[in-house]
């Protein structure tokens, strides 16, 4: 291949537009526990002992103890407190790193969620910001959470990641692979040393499965190559490097409109797969392309459309030569190998017109070419094409060169006096450059050949005939002619060049509209009528969307929107569901139909088939579809079915999560009934057995006890059901807190008892506009929950204090407290936590009717762990707003 001499403007600005910025490495991985961290950790000792001036941004140990040995040593940036929703939580601090101005920060989770009320919502933009300032920055990333990856890993996961990273972070970053084995990455799951054990268990079942591990583990490897080799390319255009850089194979298809070109991308499919090479399929559009006949055209489109359907990129080039169209573009693709196609040809015609195949084996150097045979060169109307060809165009073009002719003919006469006859041949360029560049060649050739007639008629003597008196005037007249011939050569190649990227620019900005609109449908009604109205709108015909069904196709969307079908157009569509292919006006299928179906297929990693049909015609009863439009439909109907198998994806999703959580609460039901229910009822049988022989006031107490217990279980039931479905009647009104404490303490004696309660609530606390029941129901599950958990014989203390803007009323009990990190999951419906005093018996209730009560009065609650001393404290935290008069302010602990 030749060398370019020049580097690519576009490479050339993108690497001039990272001078100065930080250096990006991302330690990407399979899945989470291949170590991503430590490495990252491990590689910041070691430049921080080569002298590089390295920080933690942010490092999520998850409680892994050898991580958090890794962690000492480095200086740590103090995480900012973030107040969201009544709680604080912790996110980098970008304003500390930038003052501090490290050589390298460490910051993990690239995926990672800022909290509302943050600079950035995505912490990539936090780091994009370090990387402005010149700071290199360390990250962790697992392939999952890779944007135009999301989908492929939750068609085999059944787990779709909602935080993502756009593919252009990785792009411009350095890339290590953390890699280990899924055998070693399940024992470690085993151990404990990814997730604690009852979370392992479950995910050895789902995520962590070996076959997904085995997927996603190629997945990474892939992608970081891929990565690798688009940096490489990206270097050598900046610097004009020459030579294909064939580290890796890149495979590139040569397509027609000829019938054997599907041959040719299966092909190339199958030199791809045994190469694990991308590849692409190319379609080098010349002047040929707007002679070509309908039945070309369709065989063109279903050409790319199979290309695209077996995993290739398509690309289809404006260019004057095929030869040199493919040369450019397989030398700016650095492809490796390129398959093309050879017809049969008569020598008559390869003496004309030349060898393609010859001249691109000579012209691309260094790039294998393989050439398969295709046989004839002969397609359905390539006959009648021909014979358009011998024609010479319409008449009207060849009028108004004529008329051209004839003006300057006119212009000349009167310039007679004042110009030699050099100058006036000159004049009769103007209608050779018109009707070259406005009707094409062959109209240039006959302006050039009618005014190298009216020069010699009109200017050159003897006037008034066609005879030549002097030989030097016959020179006048063939150069006349030839630079005529030339000039419409010229501008009838201009000219096509023009209408070629005009058409390209025009199908780009319709693809781009389409794109948009459908990007911002978020649901599938939105959707299908998105794609129905920018159909209708690019292509001006009528289009409606069906789904299949047991009963058949379904219509979904249409516009206009009372379109209806008659049962051809229904059968039409129900033969292009079922074989994938199009049917009705305009197809080889029931050609009855005023309408044409074609499928929208789902990707092959879904493997969904036929999502539906799209159905087109127009109001004329005329053809739906032109045969320069085919292009733009296969293009659009790839667009529509990627958009469309994206949000079927979503809405799986959604409903796996939904059943799955569904299922947990199922389970986590079950077993808090047969635990808090059998043990009461246990109680009373046998209570009562022993009531019948002997009668005792201890029994009766201990029967009133557990049916107490009981109807307190099935309360909070019934309240957690209203909790979630909404249904909690309000009466908000003064409300004394002291004396609403003073009540739920008394209420709730039998479970306090051996604990002391404390009260250490002002006398001039405020009343609060609060519903009293509801209130109520919240201190009586937090003082159960309290005595239930708290170390035997230790006090119960309630506290009510001031803090800016706020009332809080804690219940604090003195025991193990909650695990670091769970605060916010003890509120979880049916969390019981392990590892704590929150293990003991109980529905996991109380805490989530807490919550649910006091987040429709208006409040808050939060769970802490208390110092001194050592306890779980629960805290209800009331606005200003619900404040009806203040108090003293006093000291918050």
């Amino acid at each position: 291949m030749t060398q370019n001499d020049r580097p690519s403007p576009e490479a050339f600005l993108r690497a001039a537009a990272q001078e100065g910025r930080g250096r990006l490495k991302v330690f990407l991985g399979a899945a989470p526990g291949v170590g991503k961290t430590w490495e990252m950790l491990t590689e910041g000792h070691q430049r921080r002992d080569a002298g590089v001036d390295v920080v933690v941004g942010v490092v999520e140990t998850h409680g892994r103890r050898e991580t958090e040995a890794l962690v000492q040593g480095h200086e740590v940036i103090p995480r900012r407190d973030v107040e969201h929703k009544g709680h604080s939580l912790g996110e980098m601090d970008i304003d500390a790193i930038l003052a501090r101005a490290p050589q390298l920060v460490l910051v993990d989770e690239l995926a990672h969620t800022n909290a509302p009320g943050s600079r950035h919502p995505k912490r990539y933009q936090d780091v994009e910001e370090l990387l402005d300032a010149g700071i290199d920055v360390y990250s962790t990333i697992n392939i999952q959470h890779v944007e135009s990856l999301n989908d492929v890993v939750a068609s085999f996961t059944r787990v779709r990641v909602r935080e993502t990273v756009p593919d252009s972070i990785l792009e411009q970053a350095e890339i290590e692979v953390v890699d280990i084995p899924p055998d070693e990455l399940i024992e470690r799951l085993k151990d404990g040393k990814v997730y604690i054990p009852h979370e392992a268990t479950r995910a050895l079942g789902h995520f962590f499965s070996k076959s997904n591990l085995t997927a996603l583990r190629e997945l990474a490897l892939r992608r970081a190559a891929q990565a690798v080799d688009a940096q490489m390319l990206e270097h050598v255009r900046a610097n004009a490097l020459a030579g294909s850089f064939a580290v890796g194979e890149r495979i590139v298809v040569a397509v027609s409109e000829l019938p054997h070109a599907a041959g040719l991308v299966r092909a190339g499919k199958r030199m791809a797969d045994a190469l694990r090479a991308p590849w692409t399929a190319v379609h080098i559009e010349t002047q040929r392309h707007r002679q070509f006949s309908d039945e070309e055209r369709r065989q063109l489109a279903d050409t790319l459309a199979l290309a695209t359907r077996l995993g290739a990129s398509t690309a289809s080039i404006p260019a004057a030569d095929v030869v040199e169209g493919l040369r450019q573009f397989a030398g700016e693709a650095r492809a490796t190998q390129i398959v093309i196609g050879k017809s049969s040809r008569s020598w008559w015609f390869e003496m004309r017109h030349g060898s393609v195949v010859d001249r691109l084996v000579r012209s691309v150097g260094d790039v294998a070419v393989h050439v398969l045979p295709s046989g004839e060169d002969t397609v359905p109307g390539r006959r009648e094409r021909q014979r358009r060809r011998g024609k010479w165009g319409n008449p009207v073009d060849y009028f108004w060169s004529l008329l051209m002719v004839a003006t300057m003919a006119v212009i000349g006469r009167l310039l007679l006096e004042a110009l030699d006859l050099g100058n006036i041949a000159l004049l009769f360029l103007v209608p050779v450059m018109f009707a070259a560049a406005t009707f094409g060649l062959r109209a240039g050739l006959f302006a050039g050949l009618a005014s190298s007639l009216a020069y010699n008629f009109f200017f050159l003597p003897p006037t008034g005939t066609l005879t030549v008196s002097n030989p030097e005037n016959v020179i006048s007249i063939l150069v006349l002619l030839g630079v005529a011939i030339v000039t419409s050569q010229f501008a009838a190649g201009v000219r096509a060049q023009a209408d070629l990227a005009g058409s390209s620019a025009r199908q780009n900005a319709a693809l781009a509209s389409f794109s948009r609109q459908l990007t911002a449908a978020v649901t599938r009604e939105e959707l299908m009528q998105a794609i129905c109205a920018e159909v209708s709108r690019l292509l001006d015909v009528r289009a409606v969307l069906l789904l299949p069904s047991a009963d058949g196709p379904v219509l979904a969307a249409a516009l206009p929107p009372e379109d209806r079908l008659e049962q051809i157009e229904r059968a039409a569509a129900q033969w292009a569901m079922e074989n994938d292919q199009p049917a009705g006006r305009g197809s080889a299928t029931l050609t009855a139909s005023d309408w044409l179906f074609n499928p929208l297929r789902s990707s092959a990693a879904s493997g969904r088939g036929v999502l539906g049909v799209l159905g087109i015609a127009r109001t004329d009863a005329a053809d739906p579809l032109r045969s320069d439009q085919l292009p733009l439909l296969m293009s659009l109907l790839d667009q529509a079915s990627i958009a469309f198998d994206r949000l079927m994806l979503e809405e799986e999703n959604l409903k796996a999560q939904a059943v799955g959580e569904r299922d947990r609460l199922r389970s986590a039901l079950l077993s808090s009934v047969s635990h808090d229910l059998r043990t009461p009822l246990t109680t009373i049988l046998t209570a009562a057995q022993e009531m019948r022989q002997h009668p005792s006031g201890e029994l009766a107490e201990a029967i009133e006890t557990e049916a107490l217990r009981l109807n307190r279980f099935v309360a909070n039931l019934l309240d957690m059901a209203r909790v979630e479905a909404g249904a909690l009647p309000m009466k908000p009104e003064p409300t004394d807190l002291f004396d609403a404490v003073a009540g739920a303490a008394h209420d709730t004696r039998a479970a306090l008892h051996g604990h002391a309660v404390q009260l250490d609530i002002p006398p001039d606390v405020p009343l609060v506009r609060v519903d009293p029941v509801l209130l109520h129901h919240c201190l009586i599950n937090l003082l159960d929950n309290a005595g239930r958990y708290a170390d035997s014989g230790t006090p119960i203390v309630i506290r009510c204090r001031r803090a800016p803007d706020l009332l809080l009323l804690s219940v604090i009990d003195q025991g193990p407290g909650i695990p670091a990190g769970q605060e916010k999951r003890v509120f979880e419906t049916f969390t019981r936590l392990e590892g704590s005093d929150r293990v003991r018996h109980g529905t996991g209730l109380g805490l989530a009717i807490v919550k649910g009560f006091a987040e429709a009065m208006g409040l808050s609650v939060e769970a802490s762990n208390n110092e001194t001393p050592h306890g779980a404290c629960f805290t209800i935290r009331i606005p200003n707003a619900l404040i009806l008069k203040s108090f003293e302010d006093r000291d918050v602990p």
